[in-house]
């Protein structure tokens, strides 16, 4: 399993936690190999990781990241990670 670990600025609050939920989540949630994900914030300070089945889905959907920022989202990074334990 990969993951894919995705650091944003969140510069509009309100407007990007709307596009989140009734966008990007189910946009990344149809992606082939998909298999959970979490979005995670501190302050304007966002973390995302989502998890696929192999690299090679992993990588793909890590491609796509930059067209399925939310409105108000400055992206700030995004790593391919190989999973190597899980509780």
């Amino acid at each position: 399993m990969h993951a894919v670990v995705v650091r944003v600025t969140i510069n509009e609050q309100d407007a990007a936690m709307e596009q989140l939920r009734n966008e990007v989540v189910p946009r990344v949630a149809q992606q082939p190999g998909f298999v959970n994900a979490y979005w995670m914030r501190k302050d304007n300070s966002g973390l995302s990781v989502a998890l696929f089945d192999s690299e090679d889905a992993a990588s793909q959907a890590s491609e796509r990241v930059p067209s399925n920022l939310a409105q108000g989202v400055t992206l700030e990074g995004v790593e391919v990670r190989e999973v190597v334990a899980q509780a």
